[in-house]
């Protein structure tokens, strides 16, 4: 009768510590794909897989000779505007002087009215070139900013801090515009991916707080469920133990503010706390 009793005292605790086994999961993370803004042939390639970024910090450049050249006209063709203008400047002054003198001759009778009707003509002439040669000006002006900012394009630098994920394309390739390039994986694009059995999927909602555990990461990991699927799916092999062995499970991911300091892969083990 002892036995027995202690036999099903026995069962009773394995029962126990069989229900409070957590949630099975691992990290994961979202990648910021560096895409190249313009078509092109990669010239350089500034970092490797594993590196750590800084946001600004170069990660590759584009062979940028036709930019560099198309800048260069721009320049060109601004530089000849301003000569045009200071010219048409120069003429205008002299119109403008020239029609205040034939002013003075007519109001004192010592001059002729065709002579003034002229210089009242060169000079209209003369103020309107200015006001064309200005537009032209700054027409110019925004040529050759787009044209700087095309070659800026050429040097592609990173929008976030983070690590280097994967590196699509090397130097000599010819990239296409709008391929990505780079992949960068920001601190905080790191979460937990986990799985709750169908039978313990009501005890969770979305911005309930959990605890992340798992081997060698830092304690007191925290973070807010922020995603719940809609539908119930089977339990993936990777996460599949003897203490979870339900087949119908929901998908949930945790994020916390800043990130998880977890690798993208590893392992981890999910339990609600008290909200």
């Amino acid at each position: 009768m002892k036995r027995a009793v202690l036999a099903f005292l026995i069962l009773l605790v394995g029962c126990e510590q069989q229900k409070d086994h957590g949630w099975l999961g691992y990290a994961e993370g979202d990648n910021a794909f560096i895409a190249a803004p313009q078509a092109g042939w990669v010239s350089r390639m500034t970092v490797e897989r594993g590196k750590d970024v800084k946001r600004g910090e170069l990660l590759f450049t584009l062979d940028d000779t036709r930019e560099t050249a198309s800048r260069a006209q721009a320049q060109a063709t601004l530089a000849q505007t301003k000569a045009q203008l200071r010219e048409a400047e120069a003429n205008l002054d002299y119109a403008t002087k020239e029609l205040s003198r034939q002013n003075k001759l007519v109001a004192a009778n010592a001059g002729a009215r065709a002579t003034l009707d002229l210089a009242q003509s060169n000079h209209d002439q003369a103020a309107a070139r200015i006001s064309q040669i200005r537009a032209q000006q700054a027409q110019g002006e925004a040529a050759l900013a787009n044209a700087a900012y095309q070659l800026s394009q050429r040097d592609v630098v990173s929008l976030t801090d983070g690590r280097v994920e994967d590196i699509y394309f090397r130097t000599g390739e010819y990239v296409p515009a709008g391929s990505p390039v780079v992949s960068v994986l920001p601190p905080q694009n790191i979460y937990v991916r986990f799985f709750v059995p169908e039978s313990e999927f009501a005890k969770v909602k979305m911005g309930d707080r959990v605890a992340i555990s798992c081997d060698g990461c830092a304690p007191n990991l925290v973070a807010r469920v922020t995603f719940i699927a809609q539908q119930q799916e089977f339990t993936p092999p990777v996460i599949f133990s003897e203490q979870n062995r339900e087949k119908l499970v929901f998908k949930l991911e945790a994020r916390a503010s800043g990130g998880l300091k977890l690798h993208p892969g590893q392992p981890a083990e999910v339990r609600l706390l008290p909200q």
